[in-house]
Parts: C-alpha cells; structure tokens; sequence
C-alpha cells in the first residue's frame, strides 16, 4: 500500500449547482472567481472533502490559492496540513488545446507554495496534477519534464537557499470512450517512459476518468459503459503491472452526467465499485440540506475504500464495446438534428462561474454540422428543461436493436437501469415533446425511444410529487415560448433546476 493517504471526496468547481451555497451570506448561485478560495476552505472544514480540485482549465485561477488559504485560516491548515491531510489539486490547461502561458503560472504556484510552507514548517502542499484531455503517454510526462525544468531553474536561478522538489505526480484524465477503453495502454506506455526518465517507477497512479463530455458527445449508453470497462480494465492492469491504481469518477447529479447525488450513494456504489475518488459536484454539495450532504459523504468514505472492483471478462469486455459503438451511432444520428431547435434554450442557460468557453474533447466548443453544442452541464438541464432527459437520446432504440447475448451482457452489468428509467420517466413531458415534434421531425425519434423504453420497463410518463408536477407544467411553459424571451426562458430553467436538485 502506498504511504500517503488517498482522497475519496473530490470536490470541483462544475458549475451544476441551482441553488446558492450554504456558505454564502448573499444567496447567490453564482460564485465568482473571489470566493472560490474560501469556497475551497468551508469544503474541507464543513463537509469535510479530502480533496479540491482548481481549475486552470478553460478558467482563470488564483494562483495565490495557498498564500490565501494559509494566511487566512492559519489555525485549521496546521491541524489539517495540505498535502498531508487535505489535498488542493490543480487541473492543469492542456497546452495541445489551449494556450500555454496558464500552464506556466500554474506550475510557478507549487513552487512558490511549496517555500511558502516550509517557512511555516508545514509539508510540501502541492505535489500532483490533473492533466485534461489526455491522448497519449508522451503528453503525461511532457507535464513532468516542464516542472521538472521550470524547477530546476527557479532553484539555480532564484532561491538557491530553498531548493524545490523537482518532480509532480499526474493523474491523466481520460474523456472519451476510446481513450478510457485504452487506459492501461496508454498507461503502461507512460510507465516505460516515466523509468526510462526517472529511473524509477511510480508506487501508484491515480486516473480520472470523465463521465460529462463521453456522454455529450457519445450518449448514455455509451458513457456508462465507457465507464466500467475503464474501471475494470485499470484494475486488471493494476495486477498485471502489480502497481496500485485508484481511479476517479467524474459525475454529476444528474444520471445523464453519472448520477452521484446525496439519494443515490448505494446506486453509485453498486455501479461503480473500485472507483477510490468520487468527485462531488456544486449540485452535490448546494442542492441539498447540509446535514444530508454531509452523512452522504461520510457514507462514501466508508464504503467506497473497500468496495470489490468491477470484474468483466474479457468476452464481456468485447461485447460491451460493441453495445457502446451501436448506441452511440443512435444518439449521434439523431442529435445532429435536435440541436438547432434547442440553440434558444442553450443561449438562455445562467452561469454559475467565472469561466472562459469551456474546453472538453471537444476543442473551445463541439461543432455539430456546424452548429456549436454548449459544455454538459447547460446541454443536459436544457434537455431536461423542455421535458426531455438527454438519457433516453438513442437509447430505447439502441437496447432494441440488441441481439440476445449482447442485451443478456449489458443488463448484467448495468443493474440499476429498470430503476433509472422509472425515475427519469417522471421528467418527461408527452405534451411538450408534440410542440418539439412540429419543430423537427428528429424528435420523433427520440419519441420512439421513450416508447420503447416504456414498454420494455412497464413505466408511467407522468410525475409523481408535487416538485415533478411543476417541473412537468414548467417544461411545457419553456417549449411553447417562441424566440426573443430569453430572459423568461432562464428564470424558467432556474425554478426547473431548484425542483429537481441540479442544473444540468
């Protein structure tokens, strides 16, 4: 076992909250750049992560994050030492997608952080980071022998009296279903690199891998099963190489993005086992009652260090693979034709962050036929918000199109799919997929999917709570607005995303 602890709550800065943080005096959702710092801090001390995630990704961070929270809450970090205790953990911009002058400053904050400490006599804060959109091996080590220079020279150059550790730990984050599915490739190519560097091979890796944008671009069905092959595969090769592995799911509330929400801990549990980090989310976290958001995350700690990892044969395996390239076929077909009548809900969507255009695997934004898709959050509350969940997009027609051993396969291995349709079921709304019908005949298809679904699951179309029955009479009020009231459109989208306990 390695020595150091391994966090198992991550929390990030996605923007998928509907309603304000419990921290904040003002009651705004929006949370600016500012408060992020203090954002980081109620995390560790009020719901008691073990991990934060800043993002340089796409965004303008503060690079004076430790200086700050160091400064600030002197007492609570001597106690609960960075680094030692709680993790800050950068996501570096990916210099392939994005300009690189982020990158720089980036780094030049683990260094200056790092003598800042010692001066305080507390451990090294900063000492790994997440490298986004990852391809290839050569890409995870560039990362290192940049640190590993940008080091060097600041120790030669600057302050020879307080010499830097020259060496980072990355974890890669995978996005899409390909680069999940050849995780171990990839990595055991970077093993190979790293020790013909380094000289040495790492103890462990940790490896992130996204649930958000391989939905957005490939649909559910192909996320999900993206998903669990990784997570089994990396712990297949963890035995091979007899190194230890500890991947992190990046989910959101809502099933689309992964379904990780306060009242879903045993599903994600019993579909994810050997995930070792979940990342919760701002919907997560500020969409909820605080005391629930908190038992919900102790109640992670406890099960998912010691949940047994996904096992899938290798037949199994292959099966999978083909399920995921079948469905994404659906799903892509028809949103080529969905996404120019829903361009005035995307265009409505409210910010949550300080952020520049996102950057996923899909460059500054995904083209599709020459129309923009926007980042996953706002692409699936959108959804939602005209009673339509992205989740059924392809994948009524795909499990149709299924021969006996290949459905047999995957209801195997996704055991909570009957429960998930029935919940997501009670956000459809029949009467505003007509209006959507008359808009694209794209939308038919998608008709035909729930359809399909209900009759396989023997679910009703209709909500069952008082907050889903205003959900449904919202979605209708948000389809049959025509163009020009945006600003309608997006207190609509709000109300709609506080109902149902996260934006997008």
């Amino acid at each position: 076992m390695t020595t150091r602890k391994i966090p198992t709550i991550m929390g990030t800065q996605h923007p998928d909250n509907a309603n304000a943080p419990f921290w904040d005096s003002s009651q705004q959702p929006f949370i600016s750049a500012y408060r992020e710092t203090s954002e980081a801090f109620e995390n560790f001390s009020e719901l008691n992560v073990d991990e934060y995630m800043w993002d340089w990704e796409g965004k303008h961070a503060d690079a004076a994050v430790i200086d700050r929270l160091f400064s600030s809450e002197y007492d609570y970090f001597k106690e609960h030492q960075i680094g030692r205790d709680k993790f800050l953990t950068f996501r570096f911009p990916n210099i392939w997608e994005e300009k690189g002058y982020n990158l720089m400053q980036a780094m030049t904050a683990f260094l200056s952080s790092e003598d800042f400490a010692h001066d305080l006599g507390f451990t090294r804060p900063l000492f790994e980071a997440i490298l986004p959109m990852a391809q290839r091996a050569d890409q995870i080590l560039k990362m290192q022998l940049l640190f590993e220079k940008l080091a060097n020279f600041k120790t030669a150059e600057f302050t020879r009296s307080d010499k830097n550790t020259p060496y980072i730990e990355m974890i890669p984050l995978f996005e899409d279903f390909d680069t999940q599915l050849h995780a171990p490739e990839i990595l055991k190519e970077y093993l190979t690199l790293h020790e013909e560097h380094f000289g040495f091979r790492p103890k462990y890796l940790r490896v992130f891998l996204a649930g958000s944008d391989s939905a957005l671009t490939a649909g559910f069905m192909s996320s999900i099963t993206g998903n669990k092959l990784a997570i089994a595969r990396l712990h297949e090769f963890a035995e091979q190489e007899n190194i230890e592995i500890y991947p992190i799911s990046g989910t959101g509330s809502a099933i689309f993005r992964g379904g990780l929400s306060p009242r879903r801990i045993d599903r994600y549990v019993k579909e994810f086992p050997g995930v070792r980090t979940a990342t919760v989310q701002s919907a997560f976290r500020y969409d909820f009652p605080l005391e629930e958001v908190q038992s919900a995350i102790a109640k992670l700690k406890a099960e998912l260090p010691v949940a047994k990892p996904l096992k899938i044969s290798i037949e199994d395996q292959n099966v999978l693979a083909e399920v995921a390239e079948i469905s994404a076929k659906y799903y892509s077909n028809t949103l080529d034709n969905l996404v120019p009548s829903m361009q005035p809900i995307f265009k409505a969507f409210p910010k949550r962050r300080d952020r520049r255009q996102h950057v996923g695997v899909l460059g500054y934004s995904r083209s599709v036929d020459g129309i923009e898709l926007p980042r996953a959050i706002n692409f699936t509350g959108a959804f939602y918000s005209v009673g339509v969940p992205p989740e059924f997009i392809g994948f009524g027609r795909a499990l149709k199109q299924l021969n006996a051993d290949h459905l047999g396969v995957f209801v195997r291995h996704y055991p909570s799919m009957k429960q998930d349709f029935r919940e997501l079921a009670r956000y459809v709304n029949m009467d505003a997929l007509q209006i959507l019908k008359t808009q694209s005949p794209a939308w038919a298809e998608v008709e035909e999917d729930i359809l399909i679904l209900q009759d396989i699951f023997g679910f009703e179309l209709q909500p069952l709570t008082r907050e889903e029955k205003q959900h449904a009479e919202i979605a209708l009020q948000v389809v049959q607005i025509k163009d020009g009231a945006p600003i309608a459109v997006t207190a609509l989208i709000n109300r709609m995303a506080q109902l149902r306990h996260f934006l997008g």
